[in-house]
């Protein structure tokens, strides 16, 4: 036998009613239980009758899932305002690697002998003692090179 599909309205009969909600509210606990074994899921129900009267169902503590509930709203509801911090906090970042990224471009300019015209005797003097350092270990390397290719 098939069932009919059931309007979504409230069951203006009384009797009926109550009958209704006792039936669901027992299939929609069983239900939550299922869900909780089969899906090792953390589940808590609560219903309140038309009554007042509470039902409730929990895999675990009521109150460790409620304040389980409660954390995770509010981390929630103040994320987006961490979105913006932390956009804003990337394009601080942004900002101060551009920034570097000019001074070693800038270095790099200088250490291949362009845009010197700038530089003060103090600039130059660091500049030929970067590069005499860099031809010393250059020429290390190049040293240490044959050596082992001649098997010393």
């Amino acid at each position: 036998m098939v069932r009919g599909k059931t309007q979504m309205r409230r069951i203006e009969n009384a009797t009926s009613r109550q009958v209704t909600f006792s039936k669901r509210r027992n299939g929609l606990l069983k239900k939550a239980f299922e869900l909780s074994v089969l899906c090792d899921a953390e589940v808590a129900l609560i219903i309140f009758s038309p009554r007042g009267k509470l039902y409730e169902f929990a895999s675990s503590s009521m109150q460790e899932t409620i304040e389980r509930y409660r954390r995770h709203t509010r981390t929630t509801q103040s994320a987006p305002r961490s979105d913006e911090q932390n956009m804003q906090h990337l394009k601080q970042e942004t900002a101060s690697l551009m920034k570097k990224i000019e001074i070693l471009e800038a270095s790099k300019r200088k250490l291949l002998g362009e845009g010197l015209g700038s530089c003060t005797l103090e600039e130059l003097q660091q500049i030929e003692q970067q590069l005499e350092k860099s031809v010393t270990t250059v020429r290390a390397k190049k040293i240490f090179q044959k050596f082992s290719d001649a098997g010393l």
